[in-house]
């Protein structure tokens, strides 16, 4: 067994496809190999803003040899009438390349064995490198030289071992060798005689090879810079692993801005270090400092440069944010809801300001369904848009919610309403929070679904690769927000006011239905398991989703198999049939009679649990009725009359699901 290295040096890439590109790689070598049967233990694959790397251990130094069966010519075609082979049959010998004595017939057919020599793994490399390269998928990829192929940035130099060996392999114009290069300021190059040595000797160059060990790396030197001044810091999934990309040899540096700064919102500060300095925000009890951590991708141990460079651009940032908060708070929030008359919201739908008058009728309308008192939810709902004319929002669209919230108490609005404001933009994803008023729940829902219905009204339909306006992200907005607030919304209704007001007549009422059952149950999907999903969408789900959730979860601990199989055979008999009037007279036995009776004490409870040990109770009165009774009488008054009597139980199990859906 074998070890490979394959690196590629790249000019800087970006953090995005970095993101991306390790599991495609990882896939795209584990195809090739498994395709061509060569054997391996790991594949792992590391990457930098410089370089991608492949590192396979244990991998086989050629395919095994193996014995293919080739199908030829029927025998008669093959032969001629003597018995010799005919040219048809020579030519499928010399094709697979074997002795015309070592064919063989089997039935009516002539059969070529080979034996087939496995190719070396080193071919195999070689052969097929580039091809497994180029088919990394990005966005703005580009070419340089004279290449016709596309590579997200121009390749430097390339390395390829195969052992203690060079292999030769050839990407894009670039001869391989066993030269690396180290950190951008390490200008000595860097020789790898084995795979083995391929990750310290980076190390000496400065340069963290393994993604892993630079975030764990960041990680740590970030605790150690906050703890110096007693401060906590908190660190996003998405700020780490951008962070993670854009060095190779990560250090920690401990800034400071001024104190005036604190005065404009926190959101908006934090907004500037996090998402477009790439800072680390620093807090103390709870509240935010002057203090932040930038990484930079450096060798030495002068920080003042890095300091003062770092500060003259948040400088600047922040003196801007100051600025659009000056004159934006010179208004009242209020006063720029006008301005959204000037704002499209969609084409074909009218201005934001239109928008706005949509979501205050929906709101209203869902706060009568809830018995919710209207004032302050309707107060959010015309104020919840109003920050998208300010000038900071302009500025920094993420934030939009929050600076509406921010101006609103500045305003002198209520703590409903500004808390309504920015919550009705929540959930931002799957993960995230939601409202936790009712004004910014309702308000919010109001939003989602008349972006929603817009978007499908528009003829819109969000596809596999598109999603116009978070339609998608909306719709799990409304479903979560339901579901962990026990709203009780009929959402049915709720799509039917939403098309209602556009500015545009509309009849995608169904394709909204179907959209939100299908958001429904990949919300619900790690949860429960497909078939008792699909089962309890015998009943539309968003008529009322807390019942259905309330079927979903007593259908998926229900194991009495025998209920489920009368369900399911009392189905198969009716198909279509159903007839609602049962007449005692017409029983012809005691097992009609009993079933009857069995049947007409089920009572209607709340409990589902409760319901389905009613049907479980039933078990032995249906099986004694189907070895005793034939529905399908002769008498076609009996027979109605019997399958009056199932269509009755079909109906009772329905109440709670389509058994027949449950695997």
């Amino acid at each position: 067994m074998s070890k490979y290295l394959l690196e590629i040096g790249v000019e800087e890439l970006p953090y995005k496809f970095i993101t991306s590109v390790k599991s495609q790689l990882e896939t795209s070598f584990k195809k090739f190999l498994d395709s061509n049967n060569v054997g391996y233990s790991n594949i792992e694959v590391l990457t930098t803003p410089r370089r991608l790397t492949v590192i396979i251990d244990n991998i086989a130094d050629s395919q095994p040899d193996s014995t293919k069966i080739f199908k030829g010519p029927i025998k008669k075609i093959a032969y001629d009438e003597n018995g010799n082979l005919s040219k048809a049959g020579e030519g499928f010998a010399k094709k697979n390349g074997i002795n015309p004595k070592d064919l063989y017939v089997d039935g009516d057919y002539v059969y070529a064995k080979v034996e087939v020599k496995g190719q070396s793994t080193k071919t195999l490399i070689a052969e097929n490198v580039q091809s497994l390269v180029l088919k990394l998928q990005g966005s703005h990829f580009m070419r340089w030289s004279t290449n016709d192929e596309k590579f997200s940035r121009p390749i430097r130099w390339v390395v390829s071992l195969y052992n203690n060996d060079e292999l030769k392999v050839n990407i894009l114009g670039i001869e391989s060798s066993r030269v690396t290069r180290g950190h951008r300021s390490y200008k000595e190059e860097i020789v790898i005689n084995t795979p083995d040595e391929y990750k310290e000797k980076l190390r000496k160059g400065y340069v963290i090879v393994d993604q892993d060990e630079r975030r764990k790396k960041i990680l740590e030197l970030v605790k150690v810079e906050a703890d110096k001044i007693g401060a906590t810091t908190r660190i996003s999934d998405d700020l780490l692993e951008e962070v993670t990309n854009i060095c190779e040899w990560p250090v920690a540096v401990l800034c400071n801005f001024d104190e005036k700064y604190l005065s404009i919102p926190d959101e908006v500060t934090i907004t500037v270090m996090e998402t477009h300095q790439r800072y680390f925000a620093l807090f103390k009890d709870g509240k935010l400092t002057n203090n932040f951590i930038t990484i930079a991708n450096y060798i030495g141990d002068e920080f003042e440069n890095i300091k003062a460079g770092n500060l003259r651009v948040i400088k600047a940032r922040l003196d801007d944010a100051v600025f659009f908060v000056k004159n934006d708070t010179k208004k009242k929030l209020e006063e720029y809801v006008e301005k959204l008359k000037g704002m499209t919201f969609q084409k074909g739908m009218g201005s934001v300001y239109d928008k706005t008058q949509r979501i205050i009728k929906i709101s209203k309308l869902l706060s009568e369904e809830l018995n919710v008192p209207e004032e302050d939810v309707i107060r959010t709902a015309y104020l919840c848009k109003a920050d998208l004319a300010t000038n900071l929002v302009f500025e920094f669209t993420e934030l939009q919610g929050y600076i509406g919230s921010d101006y609103a108490k500045l305003s002198g609005e209520n703590d409903k309403v500004v808390e309504g404001i920015k919550e009705h933009y929540f959930p931002l994803n799957a993960e995230s929070e939601i409202a936790k008023g009712i004004e910014g729940q309702i308000v919010g829902i109001a939003d989602k679904i008349d972006t929603i219905c817009a978007v499908f009204a528009a003829g819109k339909k969000p596809t596999g690769s598109s999603d116009p306006l978070g339609v998608r992200r909306a719709a799990l907005g409304i479903i979560k927000t339901i579901i962990e607030n026990s709203l009780k919304i009929n959402v049915v209704d709720l799509i039917k006011t939403a098309v209602a007001e556009l500015p545009v007549e509309s009849y995608c009422e169904k394709d909204v239905e179907e959209f939100f059952v299908q958001r429904l149950v990949i919300f619900l999907a790690d949860k429960y398991s497909k078939d008792v999903l699909e089962a309890c969408l015998n009943k539309n789900p968003l008529e009322n989703i807390s019942d259905y959730l309330k079927r979903v979860a007593v259908v998926s601990k229900f194991d009495n198999q025998m209920t489920i199989e009368n369900a399911n055979r009392i189905s198969r008999i009716l198909k279509d049939n159903s007839f609602d009037t049962i007449d005692e007279a017409l029983f012809t036995t005691d097992e009609e009679r009993n079933l009857f009776t069995a049947v007409a004490e089920v009572k209607d409870v709340d409990s589902y649990e409760e319901y389905l040990q009613q049907l479980v109770g039933l078990n032995s009165k249906i099986d004694a009725f189907f070895e005793k009774v034939l529905v399908m009488d002769k008498d076609e008054k009996i027979k109605n009359n019997r399958i009056a009597l199932l269509s009755v139980l079909r109906r009772y199990y329905d109440k709670v699901a389509d058994f027949s859906k449950i695997k």
